[in-house]
């Protein structure tokens, strides 16, 4: 039997979770191919126009996997992670959007609630709805968990030690040995705000690491980061934001703009998001009261990527002539 796994989404966060724990219950997993303009396309024609672009390319992905003849797509209702805390709305109904809203979807869509206390999401009775669709033993999803759940903890023991979401699945995929915390050796070094499905997708903020790498800039995002770090500035507010990924990528923006181990910030954001709204907002706020650089990088599915490449080579070189005239004492 076969079971597609969308590339989009949480995908960048609990993929090398999911994935073993489906080959682990004997299943074909089939990944959707790698977000292009075709299958963006796909998703904006089957989805509402005001929904945003992660959402919408989500639905292309689903919709390639429809056309590569699985049994079913994987689409799990995602609740909670945090006490107090949920995720989107638009994640907690999108297994009913795909399911009612996208034709052909009527039967392919397996899903459960997931609910936990924190990152960790292995608990088999959040995948008692999977085990029963696809007949499955209790014993068996109990095991499948903890194979995967071992494999996502070195995915993110490589992550926490300087190496980002893209490097560390490959690291675990392949078995590298994880040595040492990876060092910084550039003269810049910026903090990368924005959720995994944004940041790692490299199609939707085309290949932003990797114009970094190549402009020699070193960079550290929310994932690098333990959760003490992220919360560290949050638990003492009185009121934190309603989702998790999101008071995630503020933990980690306080950090980055109070504590001076970063020479500037970059939120990447997509077009529609209503929780980076308020986000945007807070990292403004907070460059101005610390003079720390910020810039906004917005993608929707019309982002020019000369336009994209022009905006981070002149911050950069902004921050680099910045801290020239600090040396020189200007």
């Amino acid at each position: 039997m076969k079971v597609g796994i969308p590339k989009a989404l949480l995908y960048y966060y609990y993929g090398p979770f999911w994935e073993i724990l489906f080959e682990e219950l004997g299943m074909e997993v089939v990944v959707s191919d790698d977000t292009n303009k075709k299958l963006i396309n796909e998703g904006i024609k089957a989805s509402v126009p005001e929904i945003c672009v992660p959402i919408k390319i989500f639905i292309g992905h689903s919709i390639d996997l429809a056309k590569k003849n699985v049994d079913y797509i994987f689409v799990p209702r995602m609740v909670s992670i945090y006490k107090g805390e949920v995720f989107c709305p638009k994640f907690m109904g999108l297994p009913d959007m795909i399911r009612h809203g996208v034709e052909g979807m009527e039967d392919k869509i397996l899903t459960c609630h997931i609910k936990s206390k924190n990152d960790d999401i292995s608990d088999y009775r959040n995948y008692i709805d999977v085990a029963e669709k696809l007949k499955i033993s209790h014993d068996k999803l109990k095991k499948a968990c903890e194979v995967a759940s071992e494999k996502w903890y070195r995915f993110r023991e490589y992550n926490k030690k300087g190496h980002h979401i893209l490097e560390a699945i490959d690291m675990v995929n392949n078995d590298i040995k994880l040595e040492s915390i990876k060092k910084y050796d550039n003269d810049v070094k910026l903090g990368v705000l924005g959720y995994v499905y944004n940041m790692y997708d490299g199609f939707v903020n085309m290949n932003v690491i990797d114009k970094l790498k190549d402009l020699n800039v070193d960079f550290v995002t929310f994932d690098m980061l333990d959760e003490n770090e992220l919360r560290k500035y949050i638990d003492d507010m009185d009121k934190v934001l309603f989702w998790t990924f999101s008071n995630k990528l503020l933990g980690a923006g306080y950090k980055f703009f109070r504590e001076n181990e970063v020479d500037g910030v970059i939120h990447i954001t997509a077009f529609g998001c209503g929780p980076d709204s308020f986000l945007g907002k807070l990292f403004e706020i907070e460059s101005d009261d610390t003079k720390v650089p910020f810039m906004t990088i917005r993608v929707d599915e019309h982002t020019g990527e000369n336009h994209l490449q022009t905006r981070i080579e002149a911050f950069v070189d902004m921050i680099r002539r910045k801290k020239a005239k600090a040396v020189m004492g200007g």
